[in-house]
């Protein structure tokens, strides 16, 4: 059987694997172009660098502003968007330049790239996409080079540009050695920089919601779920950071003034949601700080995003399920809408692949490596999250290390898309069984 032909039989979610793998190929190729570097680097570091944009997290093992020219970081920029907004979308993109007509097998792979359920409307999704990201993305540079010009002169208009895509798809990566930490107090960087992830990490279908009804009534059930979800956890996170961090010397305690601290906490507060940015040491916080952001990390933002995570609607049907089953109600219901068993049961099945990617992914490092157990759980819940948040742990990990770190970060970008295929996909059971009993608790 010839590739063609092996390509063609592959399911939508396989077609995606293929994909992504085929763009982490060729990012690491050309990370490892003469031109893109100013000092050499291992196979080992380009893939996992090729593997941190194309996900969008943002973990490093070298240092992205010293290591790589501007053609170096070009091409990260390129993956991250390519990553970001979806492969498929930009795939639709050229057809549609080139006068191609989308078929039907292009549109299945770019309905489980967007993770929908139907393939209705999904060329005007797709520009929807595009368009918020022309907008966001260039309102950000323009606010980021009144600060960044001033600071560093006509290179300061590529910082500005770098970090509205970096933000824009949630990855993290920075210019930066110290990422955004020389500027935690300034309100244009910090407040621009964070909306960009806050609104990207709403998720698409949200944004084309609100694009196109510009009323709460009208919105669907998942709109609402998220874009109430969202600001309670930013709030929750923010108050509990600040609580925790505000008199530490290595994290909020060094900064001077209560608008100073609040910026930083905010930013740490939202940055976990997948962004990755961040404005002070992660490794100087607190173990109980780092236990929330993980928790944090693991939830991530909204389905079809340029976040990472079991995402928040995820979270709250989880906790409405539980809330449900203490209430002795068989059926769950937010803002008059009901949710079926069904619903419940693609939450279990993502939340318990989720604890077992986590576990296994944990499980390898430990034996491999001699870093604090809280750092470790950081970085695999980080690299899942397709985050980008660090503890130190990532330049310190051995080949094994790095592999399970590559992997995770893979299975947390495209493992949701596979498992979403298969849970949509109902097959009817052709045998039932009488019902039987188990004890539970």
């Amino acid at each position: 059987m010839n590739l063609g032909a092996w390509l063609k039989r592959l399911p939508p979610p396989g077609m995606l694997a293929v994909m992504y793998l085929t763009f982490i190929a060729l990012g690491a190729a050309g990370l490892k172009l003469p031109a893109s570097l100013n000092e050499p680097i291992t196979w080992s570091d380009a893939i996992f660098t090729s593997t941190s944009a194309v996900t969008v997290t943002g973990l490093i093992v070298v240092d992205t502003s010293t290591v790589f020219t501007h053609v170096g970081q070009g091409i990260i920029m390129v993956l991250m968007q390519m990553g970001g907004l979806g492969l498929m979308t930009f795939a639709v993109l050229l057809l549609s330049a080139l006068g191609v007509q989308i078929g039907i097998p292009q549109q299945i792979v770019l309905r489980e790239d967007l993770n929908q359920t139907s393939m209705k409307n999904l060329t005007a999704l797709v520009a929807i996409i595009l368009r918020l990201a022309v907008v966001f993305e260039g309102a950000a540079f323009v606010l980021l080079s009144l600060v960044f010009v001033p600071d560093h002169g006509t290179e300061g208009l590529w910082h500005a540009a770098f970090h509205s895509v970096s933000a824009w798809n949630n990855a993290g990566f920075s210019t930066f050695s110290s990422s955004l930490s020389d500027y935690a107090t300034n309100p244009v960087v910090t407040f621009s920089v964070t909306t960009l992830f806050i609104v990207s990490g709403l998720g698409f279908v949200v944004l084309a919601e609100l694009w196109q009804k510009r009323a709460w009534k009208p919105l669907s059930l998942h709109a609402k779920l998220m874009l109430s979800g969202t600001p309670i956890l930013i709030a929750a996170a923010f108050v509990l950071f600040a609580a925790l961090e505000w008199r530490n010397p290595g994290t909020l305690g060094a900064i001077e003034g209560i608008w100073g601290k609040a910026q930083a906490a905010y930013f740490q507060a939202v940055t976990p949601r997948t962004a990755g940015f961040n404005t002070i040491d992660t490794a100087a916080m607190r173990e109980s700080t780092a236990l929330m952001t993980i928790g944090l990390m693991i939830i991530g933002g909204g389905s079809t995003s340029t976040a990472g995570g079991i995402k928040v609607t995820t979270a709250i049907v989880l906790v409405m399920a539980t809330l449900a089953f203490f209430k002795r109600r068989r059926e769950l219901s937010a803002f008059g809408r009901a949710m079926g068993a069904e619903e419940v049961q693609k939450v279990m099945a993502l939340t318990t692949v989720t604890i077992l990617i986590l576990f296994s992914g944990l499980f390898v490092l430990t034996i491999t490596n001699e870093s604090d157990f809280i750092i470790l759980a950081f970085e695999v819940a980080s690299a899942f999250g397709t985050v980008g948040l660090s503890m130190g742990a990532t330049d310190t990990l051995d080949w094994l290390g790095r592999s399970v770190i590559i992997a995770t970060m893979f299975l947390g970008r495209v493992g949701p898309l596979v498992l979403g295929f298969f849970l949509a996909t109902q097959v009817l059971p052709r045998v039932r069984y009488p019902k039987g009993q188990v004890y539970l608790g």
